[in-house]
């Protein structure tokens, strides 16, 4: 399924608080290295436990800590070495400076591209999209966004590029820029929900 700007919201929405717990049972991969956006680690990881998944930090070295762009801190929980796709059903690469790190580790990018492999959820904002043109080959023939400064990137990684806010090509969803993290968030957990694949 190809879905291309805004998400309806999901069924039971707005119905008080806590409605459902939608990504109950769900286990979340945000990778994370040096120099990343804030915003895009903490809201999404932040949005995902509220609506009841599990998120893990995955980085080059579980314990280190890496500061974002700003010098806000993350701590790494588990390494690339240990992370296995089958123990996950969607990884995050946020953007910033990070996801040039991240894609020189070889590991991170096999992570990656079993997730895609296995049809689980890769969500990458802004220059995240860097780590799924290193993912051997995973965007040939889809359709994605990214900040615009990637664009050719991920057209020369075989991508059609939209500018849109949101871009859902069945397990894979991409957003621009931080702005755009309301409908990266919403088409995310609709996909873990199974509701967009």
């Amino acid at each position: 399924m190809l879905s291309v700007g805004a998400t309806p919201c999901l069924s039971g929405a707005g119905r008080g608080y806590h409605r459902h717990m939608e990504l109950t049972g769900k286990k979340i991969a945000i990778l994370v290295d040096n120099l990343y956006q804030e915003m895009e680690v903490w809201y999404p990881l932040f949005r995902f436990q509220e609506a009841g998944a599990t998120v893990v930090t995955v980085g080059a070295k579980a314990g280190a800590t890496y500061t974002s762009k700003l010098g806000y801190p993350v701590k790494c929980e588990l390494s690339y070495d240990d992370a296995n796709a089958k123990d996950f059903d969607g990884v995050v690469a946020p953007g910033g400076y990070a996801p040039d790190h991240i894609r020189r580790h070889a590991k991170a990018n096999q992570f990656v591209k079993d997730m895609d492999a296995e049809g689980k959820l890769v969500a990458a904002i802004c220059h995240g999209p860097w780590i799924l043109c290193s993912a051997g080959g995973m965007l040939k023939g889809r359709t994605a966004t990214s900040f615009f400064a990637i664009k050719d990137d991920v057209i020369n990684a075989g991508a059609h590029w939209v500018d849109a806010e949101v871009v859902v090509d069945n397990n894979l969803v991409t957003s621009r820029k931080p702005q755009d993290l309301p409908a990266f968030c919403r088409s995310s957990i609709q996909v873990l929900a199974g509701v967009l694949v």
